[in-house]
């Protein structure tokens, strides 16, 4: 039985093995990305008109029908050429409640009237090659134009290494490319930063990253940062009066001329149809403002959103993974049973017959 004993071993490394890759949570993945080699860092040659010469960022004050040149200078510490792609990006704030350089809106309020995507350029290509151990310095264009407007135009200069780099070659698996980013922060500050201003937009049922729960869209319509906002929130069912939910968020930044779509997720609690009413308050130490809204969510609509949420009662998807990969393994296992003791019966009949 000593070639039974080692198929079986190894079976059970197999399935040991499937099953830890299926409930992992990506730490090891995340640490061993950690580990690797940036390889290249980034510094901007900061103008005359820089507010704050601390910064590190473009801090700058612009004036009206401005036209200007920025420039970053891109090192590449390695023994080998890389490339780097580069955008301009304006900021807005994501659903975690932080200001997001890194990635495009979907949409934008309809209060912004200057993206800093559409009034800075990249000049040449949006992708160059820096040679070993050498740099690039790379130019954008700013054209501000004839304007009245008083405020904060916001965003980042996004920079991302884009080498096909593998961290492993495992034959018919995905494996990991390993991709780096700078942002720096681009702040025009142009006349008189005007006060904060906020408003509440649409309230209603929906789902945030497949999550349930009510969103409800705080709009900050004015040309300038909100920092360190809180929120307190309490929904309330107008036919019964009961309390259905409270959230509370801390540390939230708002960026200028932004929608916040903030999500007060209801987990395990299903959706129900009804008519409910929404009070917020939002403030930070200097600010306070205090939003009431009935909304009504319709019975489709919390059909439509239990059904789609991740938060449902049952069997985890990853779960079903892993159940089917350990039936899939055991079958196999089977299988090499029954390979085996057939080979063993006819070598003992073999030798029978001798």
């Amino acid at each position: 039985m000593l070639g039974f004993k080692r198929v079986w071993l190894v079976m059970m490394a197999i399935v040991s093995f499937v099953c830890a890759g299926v409930f992992s949570d990506g730490n090891s993945a995340q640490a061993a990305t950690a580990t690797n080699n940036v390889g290249y860092n980034v510094s901007a040659k900061l103008p005359s008109n820089q507010i704050n010469k601390n910064n590190s960022f473009f801090d700058l004050r612009m004036n009206s029908n401005e036209t200007q040149k920025l420039q970053v200078r891109v090192y590449n510490v390695t023994n080998e050429e890389i490339n780097v792609k580069t955008a301009i990006h304006t900021a807005w704030t994501g659903s975690a409640g932080a200001i997001d350089y890194v990635n495009a809106a979907k949409s934008y309020d309809p209060s912004l009237r200057y993206k800093m995507s559409d009034i800075t350029k990249i000049q040449g290509k949006q992708t160059i090659t820096i040679p070993a151990k050498g740099s690039r310095l790379v130019t954008a264009k700013v054209n501000i134009p004839k304007t009245n407007f008083n405020g904060v135009i916001l965003g980042g200069w996004y920079f991302q290494r884009v080498d096909d780099k593998v961290t492993g070659t495992v034959k018919g698996a995905g494996n990991l490319k390993s991709r780096y980013s700078y942002v720096i922060g681009m702040k025009y500050t142009m006349g008189r930063v005007p006060n904060p201003s906020m408003s509440l937009g649409k309230v209603s049922a929906g789902l945030s990253n497949y999550h349930r729960g009510v969103i409800a869209n705080i709009r900050n319509t004015t040309a300038v940062m909100i920092p360190n906002l809180k929120t307190t929130t309490t929904i309330t069912n107008r036919d019964g009066g009961e309390v259905v939910q409270k959230a509370k968020q801390e540390n939230v930044q708002m960026a200028p001329n932004t929608t916040y779509s903030y999500p007060m997720l209801y987990g395990k609690t299903a959706l129900e149809a009804g008519h409910y009413h929404l009070h917020m308050v939002v403030k930070n130490t200097d600010h306070e403002w205090v939003f009431d809204r009935n909304f009504t969510i319709t019975k489709a609509q919390a059909d439509k959103y239990n059904k789609n949420s991740v938060d449902n009662q049952g069997l985890n998807i990853w779960l079903l993974v892993a159940l089917g990969a350990l039936g899939m393994l055991i079958l196999v296992l089977l299988i090499l049973l029954i390979i085996y003791l057939i080979r063993r019966k006819r070598r003992k009949d073999d030798e029978e017959e001798e």
